[in-house]
Formats: structure tokens, C-alpha cells, sequence
């Protein structure tokens, strides 16, 4: 089974990129944990790093409150071969089409993906798709959890990755898929647990960029409960959680206070403005 792969979609805050610098950060004695868990995996950079880097932890669970994005994991693992048919279908159709007929064609899916009433095959493979054509590669939900990204202006973008599909189906046979809300990771601590919290991020400010990665969107309430809940942990596992570097307001300072701050240096690459792409600061905090 080859676990160096890429993510198969793209996510707002993917941390391919800081890979180098979170690694060197995690437990020093990680070779010796017995379970691993990522409550917001997105992506799934930082998953598909520890299943390549420590394949003798026993126990790996994901979880992501986004229905959409999960059940892209649970398809993907139980009908491989269904999606990177379907997905190989609308790749041909899609690249025959000239701008104006892909736009058209795109929200079509768009809208049927909201809309319509479909079986969980044909919400993964439509995510995907969306996920491939739409604006730079943007997840984002208005309060009525609709999908509304606009069009992306991609001439011919790979929607079907085979390879990445069949390994990652492979990966996900051993792994335990929730869609949850993160507290209820509890019940599957075993032995010494290390988890990696990747929450959406603080806006650092009001009229940053997006954070709706659901219709519901993660405010500064959502952040002191994950905070508390982070403190909760404190004696019985070992954690890191990445977020914005903040507004100057010391949130992160107090709602985490006692436990360890860096910062990191990232890259931005998805953004709905191409000016705010770039070089940023990260908050990273552990509790060791």
C-alpha cells in the first residue's frame, strides 16, 4: 500500500507546505504512540504524513463536522472504482467544452450538488468535480449551506486522479472515518493519543477572508469551546493546534494560557483575493 500521496482535494488551510515545520514539532517519542487523531482533517496533509512517517501507530481516526467532505472519505473507501468512473466521464465531457460552455456546465453540477437530492456516489464524485473547477479551489458554504463558489477559468484540470483515489481508498480501510462534532473524539482515545487540531481559523479581521467551511460557521464562541476542550485533554494526551496568529488582542494568549506558543511561517495559497496570498504568520500551540 503506498501512503506518499497527495490530498485529494484542496483545502483552505492545507498544510502540505508547513509540513517541515510541524513535524519537527510533534511528541519527541510520536514513533511510540498507540493512536492518532485529526478532528478537523480537511485535506488530510498532515494524516497521509503520519501514515507514511509512523505506520506503527496502531489506531488513526478523522473526523470533520463537514457531511460533504466526509462522505467523500467514506465513498472513496467503500466504491473506488464507481468514483473514478463517473469522475473520468465528466473529465471528457468537461474538456471538450470551451469556456462558456465549462462555466455553463459548472453550475449545473453546482446546482445539483445543492439542490438535488442525490445518492452519496454522487455527491463525492460532484464535490470532487467542483472541487477541481471551481475558483482556485475555495470549500465554502452560505448560511443555507450551499456550496457557492463561482467558476474556476481552468482549461483542462485533472478531475480524475486514479492513483490517488485507489491508494487512498487502500489507506482508509484501516482507518476510523467519524463526522462528528470534535468533542466526540473521547470516545476514541486509546493509550498514548496524540491529535492534531486544525480548526477553521480566526479571521484576523472583520473583513477577512472567508472561514464558512459549514453554514455555521466556527466565531470566537466556537473557539473558547475548542479551547476548553483542548485544556480537558491536557492530562490524558498530548496535542497541537495550529490557528491564525491573531488581531493583537491576545485571544489565543488567554484562552490557551499555560500551555506553549510558536509561531510559523505559511504560505497562503487558496484566497478569494489573489493580494492576501502569500506569506503569513501562524499560531502554533501544544500542551508539551
Amino acid at each position: 500500500m503506498k501512503t506518499n500521496i497527495k490530498p485529494l482535494v484542496k483545502w483552505a488551510g492545507g498544510k502540505t507546505k508547513l509540513l517541515p515545520q510541524l513535524s519537527g514539532l510533534f511528541p519527541p517519542d510520536i514513533e511510540d504512540y498507540d493512536t492518532f487523531i485529526e478532528p478537523f482533517v480537511g485535506g488530510g496533509a498532515v494524516l497521509f504524513y503520519m501514515l507514511r512517517t509512523y505506520p506503527k501507530i496502531k489506531n488513526v481516526v478523522i473526523n470533520d463536522i463537514n457531511q460533504k467532505l466526509m462522505n467523500v472519505y467514506f465513498t472513496v473507501k467503500e466504491n473506488p472504482l464507481e468514483i473514478i468512473a463517473e469522475l473520468q466521464k465528466l473529465q471528457n465531457q468537461y474538456w471538450e467544452l470551451n469556456e462558456l460552455e465549462q462555466k455553463e456546465f459548472y453550475l449545473k453540477k453546482r446546482d445539483r450538488f445543492n439542490f438535488c437530492t442525490s445518492s452519496p456516489l454522487e455527491n463525492a464524485v460532484l464535490f470532487i468535480f467542483l472541487n477541481k473547477t471551481c475558483f482556485n479551489g475555495l470549500y465554502r458554504e452560505n448560511k443555507k449551506g450551499h456550496f457557492n463558489v463561482p467558476f474556476g477559468k481552468y482549461v483542462k484540470p485533472v478531475i480524475c486522479n486514479r492513483d490517488t483515489i485507489i491508494n487512498l481508498s487502500a489507506l482508509l480501510q484501516k482507518i476510523t472515518i467519524l463526522n462528528n462534532d470534535y468533542a466526540n473524539i473521547i470516545g476514541n482515545l486509546k493509550g498514548k493519543t496524540f491529535i492534531y487540531f486544525d480548526p477553521p481559523y480566526r479571521p484576523l479581521s472583520k473583513t477577512s477572508a472567508f472561514t464558512s467551511y459549514t453554514s455555521d460557521g466556527f466565531d470566537d464562541t466556537q473557539q473558547k469551546r475548542l479551547a476548553s476542550f483542548c485544556h480537558f485533554l491536557d492530562f490524558d494526551s498530548k496535542w497541537m493546534l495550529s490557528n491564525s496568529s491573531g488581531i493583537g488582542d491576545n485571544f489565543f494568549q488567554t484562552q490557551y494560557n499555560g500551555f506553549k506558543f510558536r509561531q510559523l511561517k505559511a504560505r497562503r495559497s487558496i484566497s478569494a483575493n489573489a493580494k492576501s496570498r502569500g506569506q503569513v504568520q501562524e499560531l502554533l500551540i501544544t500542551n508539551y
